[in-house]
Order: C-alpha cells, then structure tokens, then sequence
C-alpha cells in the first residue's frame, strides 16, 4: 500500500484447453459484494489433513521511490510496500495467450484421497491499468503436465473500491479437478490483476486449499472459513469462531490465512487465538513477527515448504501462511476465537483454514 491511501472498510509448458469447471460455460457471475462476512465452507472429521499450494500473480519491475530496496532485494525477503515500485505480471508458462502465470508444488501425501478442494483468487484492478471487474471470475489453471482448463467462480464474491484501489477475491470447487490431477507442480493464469504503479499499488494471487483423508495420519477436525474483509488499524479485531473441536490436551494444530495488500515492514497487524478455557496466543514464528504477520510472505511454520516459481520472499502485497496452533491447544480446546488485528495502512482478509488433533 502508498503511505497515503485510504482505508477500506472496518474489518513454454501449456497449450489452453478451456473447460469449464463450475458453473457452466455460460452461465452468469456469481454476484460481488464489498463485504463477504466469514463462513464455514466445509468441515470435517478424518484421518488426514489440510494442504495448499500458493504464489502470487505480479511482482515487482524497478523502484519508483528513491529510497526503497531493489526489486532483487525485496524478491530476496527485504522489507518494501507494493507503492513503491512498479510492478508487472509474473510470467512463467511459454504461453503467448496468457497474461500472467505462475506455479507452486501442491504436497498430498502419496495414498491419500482428496476430499474436497478449493481454488482462491484475488488482487487489486486499479494500479497503472484498469482491470474489467468483468474478469473476476475466471482464471485459467494447469494440472501437473496438464493443459489449461477454464475455471470460474462458483459463490459470492468479494469487490469493493475507494480513490486508491479495486480489491476482489474469488473462489471456485475445484474438487474433480484436484482428484485426477493430484500432486505435483499446478499452474494458475490469466488472474485478474492490474500492473504499473500508484500509491496504493499492485497486488495478487492464489491459493488451493486440500482436504485429503489418509488411513495412516492421525484424526483430525478440519475446517475452511472464507469471505472478504477490509481490516484497518485501530478498527477493532475481526473474530474468527471456530467451534466444536473436542481437541484433548496437548494436541497438535495449525491455522493458515489468505490476506491481501499486507506490507512487509508496516507494523500492526497481529493474530491472537482464544480458547474457550481464556488461553489467549499470540501467532507468529520466525518469518512472521508478532507485529508483521501479514508480511507479504508465503511460509509454513517459518519455513518454506514448497516449490514455486517465481519463488520471491516478500511478495509485496500477497501472503498464504500457515502457523503452528500447538500452543493455544495445549489444554485442549472446544472452540477457539481467531482475532485479527489491521496494520497501520490496513490490509484485506479472504481465507482461514484450521486443523486440530480430534479426541478418539
């Protein structure tokens, strides 16, 4: 984000073969508001887990503030907002059709079954460009070694403007898809994001998140909340609840987001997470400061546990990461309460996805 932006809200590898995933080829876009309120979209009870895999759509080209890092330093993890540079699609498949594309490894475990799975995607279409707000609901996706089958948005989606920008985040079943592709490298393209340069800046990306049952991995409770919030600073904390986990003492977990325009660097944001015992934890690990957690990074526990390509640190203005949610389960848990606090230029929330260890 530019320091001077208003705050939204309170809160060479593939051919194209367009197939429509869901809903049918022809049928009307789902219907875009500015404000999506947070709902469980599939929970589960089983053995096995959550997986994902991430990138982001547009990175940066050259520096357009004189006192910002390279784009060579901030692919490299150094703190920069998106507003300073201008910015441009990411490119990776030989494509000339496509626009923008990148990949990420997708880690499901060998033996294991997709139970459901779900595509996100979103960015800002107002930079240097303006972007159709048409194009929301669509974007293009590979499966290892597969050609590009057309995938379009299946529920509401999120859409709001002001002066400075025009964030959206859309999302589709991608099930079917992710049952016969399987693991391995998956690519995403033509996401409709806007390249150049503004104050606010540019931003985007995607995410696929995997439920899997595996006979062999402990029993779990799985659980995937989206919608489309605008969190600001001193706003107040947006609030997750989860309920009905029955997770015993000790158990293990974690906890991933999907958040837009977050900036590394900019202090405020946090994440806390309350038990129904009163265990308050605060969220964070060594690539995302207690303070900074929405960093623009794409992470696991502090690490980085997949391939993509690009493979940038600081994705300036994208982050998809998952945190260790151990230490709030430590004296078991019912329901917990996920708080989410603005950084000091604000920030946007799409996704939250939580597995815990289940009592037998």
């Amino acid at each position: 984000m530019g320091s001077s932006r208003r705050i939204l809200g309170t809160l060479g590898l593939l051919s194209c073969l367009v197939v429509s995933v869901s809903p049918a080829s022809g049928a009307p876009s789902p219907k875009e508001l500015p404000r999506v309120p947070f709902t469980e979209r599939y929970q589960a009870v089983l053995h096995g887990g959550l997986v994902r895999a991430s990138n982001s759509a547009i990175g940066c080209r050259r520096q357009e503030s004189p006192q910002a890092a390279s784009c060579a330093e901030v692919g490299r993890g150094a703190a920069g907002v998106n507003g300073d540079f201008e910015m441009f699609y990411n490119e990776v498949d030989a494509d000339p059709d496509t626009y923008n594309s990148t990949r990420a490894d997708l880690r499901i475990p060998q033996g294991a079954k997709v139970s459901y799975a779900r595509l996100y995607w979103g960015g800002n279409l107002r930079v240097g460009e303006q972007k159709p707000p048409e194009d929301n609901g669509r974007v293009l996706v590979a499966e290892p070694g597969g050609a590009y089958k057309e995938v379009l948005a299946d529920t509401v989606m999120g859409h709001r403007t002001d002066a400075g920008s025009d964030a959206y985040q859309a999302s589709a079943d991608v099930t079917p898809m992710v049952r016969e592709g399987g693991a391995g490298v998956w690519t995403v393209s033509q996401l409709n994001v806007a390249m150049g340069h503004s104050e606010v800046g540019a931003w985007g990306g995607w995410t696929l998140v995997v439920a899997y049952e595996h006979p062999r991995e402990p029993l779990r409770r799985i659980s995937l909340w989206d919608g489309f919030e605008a969190l600001e600073a001193r706003g107040g904390d947006g609030v997750v609840r989860v309920d009905g986990l029955a997770a015993p003492p000790g158990s293990a977990g974690k906890v991933g987001l999907v958040g837009y325009d977050g900036d590394r660097g900019v202090l405020g944001d946090s994440l806390t997470v309350t038990s129904d015992s009163g265990r308050r934890v605060t969220i964070a690990d060594a690539e995302n400061p207690f303070n900074d957690v929405m960093n623009s990074t794409i992470t696991e526990f502090g690490d980085h546990p997949f391939a993509r390509q690009p493979e940038h640190i600081n994705n300036l203005g994208y982050d998809a990461d998952v945190f260790d949610l151990s230490p709030a389960l430590s004296g078991g848990a019912r329901s917990l309460n996920f708080g989410f606090k603005g950084e000091s230029q604000g920030h946007f929330l799409g996704v939250l996805f939580v597995q815990t260890d289940a009592r037998r």
